[in-house]
């Protein structure tokens, strides 16, 4: 349920919203009407209301998977010995994680963070562009769908294309400044 997400693309994660929320033939629709909860359908793929929280938890769902194999395996790469030592020294759980596991996982929390610094404003057009209905359209634009609707479907490619380069400029000191704020807190920089 979380790690499969992460490798489909969204068509696909659409089609499996497509299945639970739609209107007519969706699972949560008949369930909801079935237990005696609502008693007319529900319309929650083309309703403009709540869309970015919506959006945010499919993201979320989405790329939940492989942060939780990232961390994994950065756990799985500090040494056993420290723990053992730790554990024959009287260190309980709380303690492991607090001296062992969390500095462990400080370099790779760090990479993470500039990675998601560094694409914060790279949304992913792909999801927003799968979702968008004629109902939430207005509400679910977000950059890199403006970019494409204003490049693509408006014939502005020179406006497109600077505020493409403006968001490029501004993920660059984003990223820079998650290199210095891990200067800062590790003592080393990742780059």
């Amino acid at each position: 349920l979380t790690t499969i997400p992460n490798f489909i693309s969204w068509v696909l994660i659409y089609a499996v919203v497509w299945s639970l929320f739609s209107l007519n033939d969706g699972f949560v629709n008949n369930v909801l009407i079935q237990l005696g909860i609502i008693e007319e359908r529900i319309n929650f793929l083309g309703t403009s209301r709540h869309v970015w929280i919506t959006q945010w938890a499919y993201q979320m769902w989405k790329g939940l998977g492989w942060n939780a194999i990232i961390y994994i395996s950065a756990i799985t790469s500090i040494d056993t010995e420290l723990y053992e030592a730790a554990s024959i020294d009287g260190a309980g759980r709380f303690n492991l994680m607090r001296y062992i596991t969390i500095p462990g996982l400080m370099p790779t929390f760090f990479v993470l963070l500039m990675l998601s610094l560094g694409n914060l404003l790279n949304s992913g057009m792909d999801q927003y562009f799968v979702f968008q209905t004629a109902m939430n359209k207005e509400y679910i634009e977000v950059l890199d769908l403006y970019v494409y609707n204003q490049g693509i479907r408006s014939n502005n490619i020179s406006y497109a294309t600077a505020v493409g380069m403006l968001k490029s400029i501004i993920s660059l000191i984003l990223l820079f400044s998650a290199n210095h704020l891990s200067k800062i807190v590790r003592g080393e920089s990742i780059f």
